[in-house]
């Protein structure tokens, strides 16, 4: 485990307020940005670190925190980044959630609904008026108050201008519109609850198969592809999906999602319902 930033002692006192005398773990470490678990006999807390390139999107996604309903947090900078501190959110994720499922056919019961409760979570952001735009199988918490979402570092309000630049989340999930705009421009790049939607179905396509909703090998490219080549293809729709169907009833649903033209998606709540009936 690494040291914990002494320049951002500040973000300790703030956990300390919520939790009381506090025990860390550090949760994950890359790309300038850290995530801590500060653990007290009051409460739990998250406490997020970014330094250099990484400072302005910790800052960013502080400034969404702030405007949900729902979440609490206390920002500040230090002398190279930007800390937050937020109430830590108990529950597994949903990737977790379908871990039973891609390990044998059993906990599928439990897996759909979690996926519709993820949906349901989706939509609610959505009709907020409020865009994702990095949803992933990580990224949504399955607490007994219901689904909360993480990571809003590229969300943005659909009446405000996005960020100045935008090179794509994880491509594997990047709906072919959005990959096509990032590639060809003008910036900034406007992201879209529709695009979200094609990442809450691949999202939950690799939670039932362990593995991406598309097949690179399939469409020519090697493992070892790069993301730029990921990206043209994906633009180009020049990738088939993956044939792996360890759940046909659920993921033919998820195909129509994922292979329709933007215009022609469900919303998140109509997947939602799509969803609901693989179990009626």
């Amino acid at each position: 485990m690494g040291e914990f930033n002494s320049d951002a002692a500040e973000a300790l006192k703030a956990a300390e307020a919520v939790c009381g005398p506090l025990e860390l773990k550090e949760i994950s470490n890359r790309r300038g940005s850290a995530v801590w678990k500060a653990t007290g006999p009051r409460g739990v807390a998250s406490i997020k670190l970014g330094t250099g390139e990484a400072a302005e999107v910790t800052a960013r996604e502080a400034s969404v925190l702030d405007r949900l309903p729902g979440y609490t947090v206390t920002v500040s900078r230090f002398a190279d980044g930007v800390w937050y501190v937020t109430p830590w959110l108990a529950g597994p994720s949903t990737w977790d959630v379908f871990r039973l499922v891609r390990r044998s056919d059993e906990g599928k019961g439990e897996a759909l609904a979690a996926a519709v409760e993820l949906c349901r979570a989706v939509a609610e952001l959505h009709n907020a008026g409020w865009v994702h735009g990095d949803l992933q199988p990580q990224h949504g918490i399955h607490t007994e108050e219901g689904v909360r979402l993480l990571d809003f570092a590229w969300s943005r309000r659909v009446d405000i201008t996005p960020c100045p630049t935008f090179d794509g989340t994880m491509i594997h999930l990047t709906a072919p519109e959005l990959a096509a705009r990032i590639i060809t421009g003008p910036q900034p790049v406007i992201t879209t609850q529709t695009a979200d939607v094609y990442a809450l179905a691949g999202t939950l396509w690799t939670c039932v198969t362990g593995s991406w909703p598309l097949d690179y090998e399939a469409g020519g490219l090697r493992k070892d592809a790069t993301v730029e080549a990921k990206r043209k293809a994906i633009a180009g729709k020049a990738v088939p999906m993956s044939t792996t169907m360890p759940w046909p009833a659920l993921q033919a649903r998820l195909r129509y999602v994922l292979l329709a033209d933007p215009d022609d998606r469900p919303t998140a709540p109509e997947l939602a319902k799509l969803i609901e009936a693989v179990g009626a």
